[in-house]
């Protein structure tokens, strides 16, 4: 395939996988300076299947007193690749799971959302000053994170591989296999431990290390494999399978592991037995697989919601 194709491929996707965080109603997200623009037309879907959601007054009873007298929800939501979420045509309003499921938590719960877009590595952080009551961005759940962060399942999902079709790589399976290759990932992600945790088996194998570039925001990641500046890129399974469906020159490989992904909170948070709750409700209600044959990753369906369970080994 000609380059220029390949160019105008992942220029289409990569303005489709830089943001993140919007309300599924319809509200406007406050996003940064510099976010990125609309998706292509027509390319993220856009069924309501979240207004119907009625609340739940078991689940609502179990919020803690001072949240449910404000009657909102102040929510960080950091970018990702979609189906985590994008801009719609209007450049303001986003769409994704993460947006419908935390619109749908919160309706079950009776509160209104409030979205504020932040970066991913800066959420984190950011939940034990207070200033947010939960945050989204497609967080895998680790024992590492879990030292100091609750979480509430709502997802499983997991980190995976893509490349370009000109790639000698099948299917990865041991990161040796990575070995003498550069590999592009999102900053502050479980990808970016993993690699970094795992170079050393190169050098013990007597191979060349792979070499780890992480970009800020995930355009960056698709267009530095476009580029050839990197050869494979590591990210969520559901986002390397949405990317390469709506690009040509690329492949997905294949999931290398599976992980649980939450709403996350402050250690020790009294919020996390209600969002137990409402996830729970969604799931009664028929309205999480709703989301979830909207977005096409029925896949990554879980049974039932938990509060920081231990990380899938």
């Amino acid at each position: 395939m000609p380059r220029t194709r390949h160019t105008a491929a992942f220029a289409l996707i990569t303005v489709a996988t830089l943001t993140l965080t919007a309300c599924g109603s319809g509200d406007p997200a406050s996003a940064p300076a510099g976010a990125a623009g609309p998706a292509a037309k027509g390319a993220i879907p856009t069924a309501d299947v979240v207004s119907g959601v009625k609340k739940n007054k078991a689940a609502a009873g179990l919020l803690p007193a001072a949240v449910r007298s404000s009657g909102t929800l102040k929510i960080a939501s950091s970018v990702s690749t979609p189906p985590g979420a994008t801009y719609l045509e209007d450049g303001r309003t986003l769409a994704g799971t993460d947006i419908d499921f935390a619109d749908a938590v919160a309706r079950v719960l009776g509160l209104k959302p409030e979205r504020e877009v932040a970066a991913f590595e800066a959420i984190l952080p950011a939940l034990g000053s207070g200033k947010y009551d939960v945050g989204t961005g497609n967080f895998g759940v680790t024992d590492e994170r879990r030292r100091t962060i609750d979480f509430v399942t709502y997802l499983n999902d997991g980190q995976g591989f893509a490349a370009r079709d000109d790639s000698k790589l099948k299917k990865v399976t041991d990161l040796t296999q990575l070995c003498g290759l550069t590999v592009g990932t999102a900053a502050g992600t479980t990808f970016e431990v993993t690699l970094e945790e795992n170079r050393h088996r190169c050098s013990e194998a007597g191979k060349k290390p792979y070499d780890v570039k992480t970009y800020s925001d995930l355009a960056a990641v698709w267009t530095a494999l476009q580029q050839g500046r990197t050869d494979v890129v590591m990210s969520t399974i559901n986002g390397l399978r949405y990317a390469v469906k709506q690009q040509e020159g690329v492949r997905f490989l294949n999931e290398f592991k599976r992980l649980d992904v939450g709403f996350a909170f402050k250690k020790g948070t009294p919020l996390a037995p209600a969002f137990q709750a409402a996830v729970n409700s969604l799931k009664a209600d028929g309205t999480y697989d709703r989301i979830l044959k909207k977005w096409g990753i029925g896949a990554s369906a879980i049974k039932t919601s938990q509060i920081s369970p231990p990380e899938i080994k």
